[in-house]
């Protein structure tokens, strides 16, 4: 099921995204040790949604043939 990868890929970027949003906001207040577990949580989403996008492009070109 090519569009659950795509779902699922979806959701990880969201997820990266409002982390380093997240980050952002605490370096901006100068708490750094936070920042920076937010910033490791938004890697982590980022290389999930890089893994799903490549399941979900795989299937969908398996199905293309």
């Amino acid at each position: 099921m090519p569009n659950q990868a795509h779902t699922k890929a979806a959701d990880h970027h969201d997820s990266a995204a409002k982390s380093h949003r997240a980050a952002a906001e605490q370096h901006g207040k100068n708490d750094h040790t936070k920042g920076h577990e937010l910033s490791t949580e938004a890697q982590k989403h980022s290389k999930m949604a890089h893994e799903h996008t490549e399941q979900a492009h795989s299937k969908s070109v398996q199905q293309k043939k």
